[in-house]
C-alpha cells in the first residue's frame, strides 16, 4: 500500500503534464518497488516487480520497466506480456509502448496469440490505432490443423487476417500451399491467393493466380490461369471449383482436360471430374482428341462422359455426335466406345464416310485391334448401303443388303460382305476410265474388293440375277436403289465441321466475355459473403488463457 501510494503521490505532477501530451496517459496499476534515477535515466521511473500498466483497455505486465510519463511511453523487460481484451496476447522478452500513438514493439522469444492461431517470430509491432500487428522476421503461425510461415506479415486483428506479400507456405497434413500474396483468415480458415500460387497434394498439384481455399471444408475456387494436375490427367480452365474431400473439379469456360495415359484431349465450356470414379463429363460445344496411329481423331457430342480405369476406359457421346480422322469421319445420334473391347458403336441414324465411300444402316460397329492400335473390321447392322460417286460421271455405286461386314487395311476399307438381300448399281469402266456399262444385279450375297478405296472387284454369290446395262438402256430412275440417299453435302471434311452452328455461336459469346475480361485492370479476388458471415455465425470456442 505504501508503495502505491508513493507512486501516486510522486506521479501526480507528471500525469498532469502527460495529460496535456497527445493520448490518454498510461496508468501503472502495480509494482513491488520504484526508483528514480536522473542520472542514468532521465525523467524515467524504474519499476520492478510484477509490474502491471493500463493504457485505454490494454494491460501491459513485466518484472521491470521503465515508464516515462512526459513522453507518456514505456519499456518494459522481462516475460512482458500485453492483453487487448480476450482479442489479442503478445508476449516477448523486451517491450516499447507508446501511449500516445498507441503503439507497441515486441522483442525476443515473441508470441502473438488470439482464440484461434498463435505466431512466434523474433519481433512484432503493434498499431492499435490501425488494430495491425506486423513483423518481418521469419515467424511461423499455428492455427489448428494448419502452420503457416513467412519472412513478413501483418495481422489484422478485426478482421482475424493474416496477410503475406513475401514467401509464405501453409502446410496442412494433405496438402502445401505456397505463395507470394496470400490472405489468410484465422477464424475461418479462409484463404484467398494473388499471383502465382501452388497447392501440392498426395494426389494432386495446383497451380493458380487468383483463387481461394478453404482449409476446414477443403473446397477451393480458383479465376485466373489455373489448372489441376494429377499422375494421368491435367484439368484446366477459366474458372476452376475444386473439393478435396470427394477429389471432384469442375471447370467452366475454355475447359481442356489431357488425358496422357490415353493420349486423350477433352474440351468444352463446362465440365466434371470425379478422380475417385474415374468419371469425367464435359458439354457446352464438347469434344475429344484421341491420338490414332500418329493421327487425331476428333469427336463432339452435346454431352460426352468417359468413365472407367486406364485400358478400360468407356466413352459416351450422347445427342448430335460428329467424329472426324484424316481417312474417315461420321454423324450419329451418340456413340458407345469400349476401350476394353476395342468396340466403338454408332448409334440412331449413323453415317460413315470412308475416303470416297458413303455407309448407312441402322447400326454401325467399328471395332479396333488393342494390340496393333489399328482399325480392324466394321459391321453393319439392318439397312447396310454403301455408295460412292462415279470417278468421272455423274452417277453413284450403289451396294445394299441386310447386314454388311468389312475389314479394313490401314484403315481403309479392303473388303466388304453383305449379306441377304443385296443389290447392286456398278459403272463398269476400263482401263481407260471407258464406261463399259451399268451393273445392276440381286443376289443372296456380295463380297467387294476395294484398292485405293474404290471398288475394284464384286462376286456375287447365289440366287445371282441381272445384268450389264449401256448406259442408254438404263433410264436414270432405275439406277438408283431403293433407300438410296447420298449426303455429300453434309460430310465433315475438317475437324472444325464436328461443331454444329450453334455450338460455334456458343464458342463466340463465350470467348467475347473473356476478352471482355481480360481487357479490365487486374484485381484482387473479392471476399466471399462466406468469409464475411463467418465469425457472425462462429464465435471463438475459447478466450485466451
Amino acid at each position: 500500500m505504501k508503495n502505491l501510494i508513493y507512486i501516486l503521490f510522486f506521479s501526480l505532477p507528471l500525469l498532469i503534464k502527460a495529460q496535456e501530451q497527445k493520448g490518454k496517459p498510461i496508468f501503472i496499476e502495480n509494482s513491488d518497488f520504484q526508483d528514480i534515477n536522473q542520472y542514468e535515466f532521465p525523467d524515467a521511473m524504474i519499476l520492478t516487480g510484477n509490474v502491471r500498466a493500463n493504457h485505454d483497455g490494454a494491460i501491459l505486465s513485466c518484472n521491470k520497466a521503465y515508464y516515462y510519463m512526459k513522453e507518456n511511453y514505456l519499456k518494459a523487460f522481462g516475460n512482458v506480456n500485453i492483453i487487448q481484451g480476450d482479442t489479442l496476447y503478445l508476449h516477448g522478452d523486451y517491450a516499447e509502448y507508446n501511449g500516445n500513438i498507441r503503439h507497441a514493439y515486441t522483442t525476443g522469444n515473441v508470441s502473438l496469440r488470439s482464440p484461434e492461431m498463435s505466431l512466434v517470430t523474433d519481433k512484432i509491432n503493434f498499431d492499435r490505432n490501425s488494430q495491425v500487428a506486423y513483423y518481418d522476421t521469419f515467424g511461423t503461425i499455428i492455427n489448428n490443423e494448419n502452420t503457416l510461415t513467412s519472412n513478413t506479415g501483418k495481422y489484422y486483428v478485426a478482421q482475424k487476417k493474416y496477410q503475406f506479400l513475401s514467401a509464405v507456405t501453409i502446410t496442412n497434413p494433405k496438402y502445401v500451399i505456397k505463395s507470394n500474396h496470400l490472405d489468410y483468415y484465422t477464424n475461418s480458415g479462409h484463404t484467398y491467393l494473388y499471383g502465382p500460387s501452388t497447392i501440392t497434394g498426395k494426389e494432386n498439384y495446383i497451380y493458380t493466380e487468383k483463387g481461394f481455399y478453404n482449409t476446414k471444408t477443403n473446397k477451393a475456387h480458383f479465376v485466373k490461369k489455373s489448372y489441376i494436375k494429377y499422375n494421368d490427367r491435367l484439368i484446366k480452365g477459366d474458372s476452376l471449383y475444386y473439393d478435396r474431400n470427394r477429389e471432384f473439379a469442375s471447370a467452366t469456360r475454355n475447359v481442356k482436360i489431357t488425358d496422357s495415359i490415353n493420349k486423350a484431349i477433352i474440351k468444352g465450356h463446362y465440365g466434371e471430374v470425379y478422380r475417385n470414379k474415374d468419371s469425367l463429363y464435359i458439354t457446352k460445344r464438347a469434344s475429344v482428341r484421341y491420338l490414332v496411329e500418329n493421327d487425331s481423331m476428333f469427336v463432339h457430342a452435346k454431352r460426352l462422359v468417359v468413365t472407367g480405369k486406364q485400358n478400360e476406359r468407356v466413352v459416351r457421346g450422347y445427342n448430335n455426335v460428329r467424329f472426324f480422322k484424316t481417312d474417315m469421319s461420321g454423324k450419329c445420334d451418340s456413340i458407345h466406345s469400349s476401350q476394353k473391347k476395342a468396340l466403338t458403336q454408332l448409334i440412331g441414324k449413323p453415317i460413315l464416310w470412308n475416303y470416297d465411300n458413303q455407309l448407312t444402316g441402322d447400326l454401325m460397329h467399328l471395332i479396333g485391334n488393342n494390340k496393333t492400335e489399328k482399325l480392324d473390321s466394321l459391321k453393319v447392322l439392318n439397312n447396310a448401303f454403301i455408295a460412292s460417286k462415279d470417278t468421272i460421271g455423274t452417277g453413284y455405286n450403289q451396294v445394299k443388303g441386310m447386314n454388311l461386314y468389312g475389314k479394313f487395311l490401314n484403315n481403309k476399307l479392303n473388303e466388304v460382305d453383305m449379306i441377304k438381300n443385296t443389290e447392286v448399281v456398278y459403272y463398269m469402266r476400263d482401263d481407260k476410265n471407258e464406261l463399259i456399262g451399268i451393273n445392276k444385279n440381286v443376289s443372296s450375297k456380295i463380297n467387294i474388293q476395294f484398292e485405293d478405296s474404290k471398288i475394284s472387284t464384286i462376286t456375287f454369290y447365289k440366287d445371282v440375277d441381272g445384268d450389264i446395262y449401256p448406259e442408254a438402256d438404263l433410264p436414270e430412275n432405275a439406277r438408283k436403289l431403293r433407300g438410296f440417299n447420298w449426303r455429300g453435302d453434309e460430310r465433315i471434311k475438317t475437324k472444325e465441321d464436328i461443331f454444329p452452328p450453334e455450338e460455334n455461336e456458343f464458342d463466340y459469346e463465350a470467348q467475347r466475355e473473356k476478352a471482355i475480361e481480360d481487357a479490365l485492370p487486374d484485381a484482387p479476388m473479392e471476399v466471399r459473403k462466406e468469409t464475411i458471415d463467418y465469425d457472425k455465425n462462429n464465435p471463438p470456442a475459447k478466450k485466451i488463457e
